[in-house]
């Protein structure tokens, strides 16, 4: 017997995901900074993802979710080293020395360049709709931090960016060209090869092994593992399932909107109207791009993936 999905798979349900998950993604950079304080780079997102990973593998045993095999596991294992392992092993290090406000800013590419993967690879066609929307939105998030980024650009950390954005459209699109598999399944294994990547990049760096100290870093760590990896790497495939790997990409598109607000909150700066015309703008950018050029899904394939 099929097991029921824990979240209905109609548009709406899809497009509560997706806010939600942007609103998780958007908090993310934030509470890095924090972790940054006191643990190592590679070392603190490992130790985030394997604790993540621990609690997936017991959603899955108690659940008893069948894992996928063969050629299948490759591709899972494949996207955790890209889109868990090296990219946040680039994100944490370049948040060393870069402002959230700013990596969100670099990450916001993450949909042009998932856009010519999945062209290169043939999962998707390269159309002028989805290109502009995503110039658009990105001309928006541009608009909404070009007053906060008063520090030296630090080279190394740019390209490091870079190379994160990279590495997570690419599993994204990798994953897309994988049969549908169980999302929580998926999420241990990702979340396990990813783990055990940055844990050899720590031994390597001679990082130091030590737990957080304070409070605060005990908040932002257990915030990243439990809403920041498991809840959001689970929405991030019940959408990316359902929508294209592109569409879903956008959602880097608007992680800066929900960055800048919470770094206001936290930091006392004022949101200014330079900050709501970006964000509307991005919106739009979003909406043309991606949610109002998606083709509707089969119920064929909504039936496949609904057992998450």
């Amino acid at each position: 017997m099929r097991k029921k999905s824990w979240l209905p798979s109609g548009p709406a349900a899809v497009g509560v995901a997706f806010f939600v998950l942007v609103l998780i993604g958007g908090s993310n950079a934030v509470a890095v900074r924090f972790s940054n304080v006191e643990l190592p780079p590679f070392w603190g997102a490992g130790l985030r993802f394997g604790a993540a990973a621990l609690i997936s593998w017991l959603v899955v045993l108690v659940r008893r979710i069948d894992l996928p095999r063969g050629k299948t596991l490759v591709g899972v294992v494949l996207y955790g080293l890209l889109g868990t392992g090296l990219s946040y092993a680039f994100l944490y290090w370049a948040l060393l020395r870069v402002p959230a406000s700013f990596t969100m800013v670099v990450l916001a590419f993450v949909p042009l360049i998932t856009l010519f993967l999945a062209s290169a690879h043939g999962l998707e066609s390269l159309s002028w709709r989805k290109l502009l929307g995503a110039l658009v939105a990105i001309a928006g998030i541009l608009i909404v931090v070009s007053g906060g980024l008063s520090t030296e650009l630090h080279l190394a950390s740019l390209v490091a960016l870079f190379l994160a954005a990279a590495s997570i459209a690419e599993g994204s699109v990798v994953l897309k060209l994988m049969p549908p598999m169980h999302p929580l399944a998926v999420n241990a294994l990702a979340l396990t090869s990813g783990a055990a990547t940055l844990v050899v990049l720590s031994l390597l760096f001679g990082e130091s092994w030590t737990l957080p100290a304070t409070a605060s870093t005990w908040a932002a760590f257990l915030y990243l593992v439990i809403l920041g990896s498991v809840v959001l790497f689970y929405l991030y495939l019940f959408v990316l399932r359902r929508w294209t790997a592109s569409a879903t990409a956008y959602s880097f598109l608007l992680f800066p909107v929900a960055t800048v607000p919470l770094a206001a909150l936290l930091a006392g700066e004022e949101i200014t109207v330079t900050f709501l015309v970006g964000g509307a703008l991005g919106l739009f950018g979003v909406w043309f791009g991606a949610v109002g050029g998606l083709p509707r899904a089969t119920g064929a394939h909504v039936s496949a993936v609904d057992q998450g």
